[in-house]
């Protein structure tokens, strides 16, 4: 597989699991036991496939921490506009 195409899977791939993980936290705060074990799924799913990537090229961990960064803001900030809205 290209480099720059494993660059860009690894990068969603742990974009997504910090989505994930996100959703994961809120569920679990709001006790919603199937959701959150989804959503626990969802992490493990995404994370191998980063985790096996990147122990095959160390360089690929550049587009998992990127991945990570950009997923947990997004998430977060989607959230918050979210929450803001509901309470208009």
């Amino acid at each position: 597989m290209p480099y720059i195409l494993q660059f860009i899977l690894v990068f969603l791939a742990m974009a997504i699991a910090d989505v994930c993980w996100t959703y994961y936290f809120i569920k679990i705060d709001e006790r919603k036991s199937l959701a959150a074990g989804f959503w626990g799924s969802a992490i493990y799913l995404c994370g191998a496939f980063g985790v096996l990537s990147y122990t095959q090229d160390k360089s690929l961990i550049v587009a998992a921490v990127l991945g990570s960064f950009l997923g947990t803001y997004v998430t977060v900030e989607h959230k918050k506009k979210e929450e803001s809205k509901n309470k208009k």
